[in-house]
């Protein structure tokens, strides 16, 4: 199993209001921008941009970061043979298969297994770069 990229996780009021700030920081336009049940998202440089009510948000706060894997059941595997559970089963968005997990030591993270569109799209050019 091998993390592909982690965002840090922002939780904001209004997405679009938080974009251009964003795009000044990063030099960049966003990767991704979804909805997902009742809230927006925008993947920026190493930002997850998360808007929507309140209410909507919390379902989603318990994780302090997304992490993008490239084998999910390795994940599972190995987080369950190291003392973890997952908390949220596996699921599919628009991205591909995630769910929610707490570390044996409390942590609780969110994995995602994207679809091979957006690997190609988003991480084949980064790894391309540093080489």
């Amino acid at each position: 199993m091998t993390v592909l990229k982690t965002y840090a996780r922002l939780w904001v009021d209004d997405l679009d209001a938080s974009l251009p700030f964003l795009r000044t920081l990063v030099g960049a336009e966003p990767d991704l921008r979804f909805a997902f049940d009742a809230i927006e998202l925008a993947a920026i440089g190493d930002f997850l941009v998360i808007a929507g009510p309140p209410e909507e948000r919390a379902r989603y706060g318990h994780a302090s970061a997304t992490v993008i894997v490239d084998d999910l059941d390795a994940v599972v595997a190995g987080l369950t043979a190291a003392g973890g559970v997952i908390t949220t089963p596996e699921a599919t968005s628009p991205t591909g298969r995630h769910l929610y997990a707490r570390h044996a030591g409390g942590a609780q993270v969110e994995y995602v297994e994207w679809v091979p569109e957006l690997v190609d799209r988003i991480i084949r050019p980064c790894a391309d770069a540093g080489r």
